[in-house]
């Protein structure tokens, strides 16, 4: 390199741009609420998390499956189920609407096209409208779910088939 010449000097882009977090235009406000199904199963696991929001309110009833409104927001609703032992949902689906279903305590066996399908605490299950199964407490203890549906829940058509059978759910 002769004298004339001035070194080349290699920036990284924090120096060329400046911290992009800093720049206020570029950042896109948080949402108030869910929008996205990755933001749904997000509520859902932020809900779980938080165990003092929910489990006072948990009761169990052996002659029918208990569920209570935990939440509404603009388009979508939150519910939280317990089940005994044996207690299960029948073949039905959501009709429009979508949904995440959280297993939050105790173990829930789901029966789909697919098969059955066992689901522990934590587990999370997402699906679309349309989408059936049958949700049952197999195991000896009880459990407790957390079901988000957008658009809120509307209709809930029951299918006449046996789980047994899970080829004659509908796709």
């Amino acid at each position: 390199m002769n004298s004339d010449t001035t070194p080349f000097t290699v920036e990284s882009d924090l120096q060329i741009a400046g911290d992009i977090l800093s720049v206020q235009h570029l950042l896109q406000p948080a949402r108030e609420h869910p929008a996205t199904v990755a933001e749904f199963a997000g509520l859902s696991r932020s809900i779980a998390e938080d165990r003092a929001s929910w489990e006072h309110l948990v009761e169990y009833d052996a002659t029918t499956r208990w569920y209570h409104r935990l939440r509404t927001g603009p388009g979508y609703e939150v519910w939280l189920l317990s089940w005994v032992p044996g207690q299960g949902s029948g073949p039905h689906d959501h009709g429009a609407s979508s949904g995440v279903m959280t297993v939050l305590e105790g173990e829930l066996t789901e029966h789909g096209r697919r098969g059955p399908r066992t689901l522990a605490a934590g587990a999370q299950r997402v699906f679309a409208p349309g989408y059936a199964h049958d949700v049952v407490n197999d195991s000896l203890d009880g459990a407790i779910s957390l079901h988000v549906y957008f658009p809120g829940l509307t209709e809930m058509p029951m299918h006449h088939c046996s789980p047994a059978r899970p080829e004659s759910l509908p796709v």
